[in-house]
């Protein structure tokens, strides 16, 4: 997978419960992802799920949240951190 797909970035950018890891199937991919405080994806492990251990093969990635000082969006993007394996 060589970056994320616009319609995976718009269900990333979706408020969910907050500090919790949510994990959905997105086509034919699994999706783990951790939210912070305020409910948005900050990593995500994108892959194919191993369905003995629930760890995740394939891809991780953080997200870059800058805000300046009323809270206005700088910067949003994801970054590609490689190969991973998670179990979340």
């Amino acid at each position: 997978m060589a970056g994320l797909n616009a319609r995976v970035i718009k269900l990333l950018s979706r408020t969910y419960e907050p500090k919790r890891i949510v994990g959905l199937t997105f086509g034919r991919y699994d999706l783990t992802f951790k939210t912070d405080e305020l409910g948005r994806a900050i990593l995500l492990f994108i892959g194919k799920k191993d369905e003995v251990t629930g760890k995740i093969k394939g891809e991780r990635y953080a997200r870059r949240l800058v805000f300046d000082d009323h809270g206005n969006s700088i910067k949003d993007h994801w970054d590609n951190k490689g190969k991973a394996t998670a179990l979340l």
